[in-house]
């Protein structure tokens, strides 16, 4: 029975709409994937056109060399490639087979791996156009080592993708929350209320030039688009009690951080050596039947240990593992966070376990700190809180508005607005 649930799910999961964001890891040799706008950990990987960097850090868990090379592609508002485009249009610079070359070895560590960084802009290339944005990274040690085909599959070389956003400020936007919704008042939702002052942007048909994306603490697989507005007038548009625009409040998100391996630090239960590698057991996540204000980074994580210095390539690897204390829920239930990069994937799946009425899970990660969720995927693909975990009015969540303009003869859409609630 439990088979079935699952390939229903994942049926139902390919049947949605592929619009999203989607950072993604082709080969198990890679880890902790991080996409970051200067040095704000906790935002959405989104930089202003010609402002601060972004950073793409990734593991390779071997001191094996890998000569990792990557290309940049345009994106629609929708995350399709941009197909009207040259490279010229969006690049200045080359865009082909650049290599990585911002490499450390791990130093001191249990489990071995070699760190990769890359920036944009570099030295190579810089971004000339603001809107969606994929990075593809490429193993070309792969193509050199395969002898006898000389015809490999560059897809087939592929190791990960990293999505991140670039925006031109041209409209102006205000957007925030409410536990006055249609659906209850002061309980377990919240109403998102926004508007959009077109600026100086030329619009004539709204409905045609503008899309809009309305995001829950980043998590793009319950990002609202396009909701219809409430009201268009000549200068922008509002949306006001929209029925679309009703979240669940769910929880604080729940957090740990791992800074040393010999004794427990916030919400590490216990740590111990097994002989091999070092074993860690964060805190059982009991019932929270009462909405209690924590500070947490709405599942963001950041790679950091007691020293904090060389951060990056001295951060050991551990198995982490999880124990919600719960009953069975109505779906498979998973471990759900930036670090999760919002997928359902097996790793991230929690086995019930009768005896002691729990879910368990356990997921190697790199010291440092963490918040989380727990979430139940249901049978149609879509999500809802765990029962016991809460779902209160007050929670402190961060929604964010992207705003993406096609003006007349434009061959792709640009993103002209981003605004946040925190």
């Amino acid at each position: 029975m439990k088979k079935i649930l699952t390939l229903h799910i994942l049926l139902a999961l390919a049947a949605l709409p592929s619009r999203a964001q989607r950072h993604e890891i082709y080969s198990q040799r890679i880890a902790t994937l991080q996409v970051v706008a200067g040095t704000d950990w906790q935002a959405l990987p989104i930089t202003l056109l010609n402002g601060q960097p972004i950073h793409i850090d990734f593991d390779d868990m071997t001191h094996d060399y890998h000569r990792y090379t990557y290309r940049i592609e345009h994106c629609d508002a929708d995350w399709k490639v941009s197909q009207g485009l040259f490279e010229t249009d969006y690049l200045k610079g080359w865009n082909h087979e650049q290599a990585i070359d911002n490499i450390e070895q791990s130093l001191n560590t249990n489990h071995l791996y070699t760190h990769y960084r890359l920036t944009i802009p570099n030295e190579n290339f810089h971004i000339t156009m603001s809107g969606n944005y994929k990075l593809t990274i490429y193993d070309d040690t792969a193509e050199t080592n395969n002898q006898e085909d000389e015809t490999t599959d560059k897809d087939g070389r592929k190791i990960l993708t990293a999505c991140f956003m670039v925006v031109e400020p041209q409209v102006q936007i205000a957007i925030g929350y409410s536990s006055n919704t249609d659906i209850d008042i002061n309980k377990q939702h919240q109403q998102v209320s926004m508007n959009v002052n077109y600026g100086s942007l030329r619009v004539t048909n709204p409905s045609q030039q503008i899309k809009t994306v309305v995001l829950q603490n980043g998590r793009w697989t319950q990002a609202v688009w396009n909701a219809k507005p409430d009201y268009i007038s000549a200068d922008g548009l509002q949306w006001q009690h929209n029925r679309h625009l009703i979240f669940d409040a769910g929880n604080e998100y729940r957090k740990f951080e791992l800074l040393d391996m010999d004794h427990p630090t916030m919400g590490i239960d216990e740590t111990e050596w097994d002989g091999e590698e070092y074993q860690i057991y964060v805190m059982p996540d009991t019932p929270r039947p009462n909405y209690v204000h924590d500070e947490s980074a709405k599942g963001s994580f950041y790679v950091r240990n007691s020293d904090n210095e060389d951060n990056n390539f001295t951060c050991e690897y551990a198995p982490v593992h999880f124990r919600l204390q719960t009953n069975r829920q109505p779906g498979d239930v998973y471990l759900n966070a930036d670090w999760t990069y919002d997928r359902f994937l097996p790793t991230y799946r929690m086995e019930y376990n009768e005896a002691d009425h729990s879910y368990h899970a356990t997921v190697l990660l790199k010291q440092g700190y963490y918040s989380y969720q727990y979430l139940v995927l249901k049978s149609d693909g879509s999500t809802q809180p765990v029962s016991t975990e809460g779902n209160f009015f007050q929670t402190t969540n961060r929604y964010d508005a992207l705003i993406y303009y096609r003006g007349t003869g434009d061959r792709t859409d640009r993103l002209v607005g981003w605004k946040s609630s925190q």
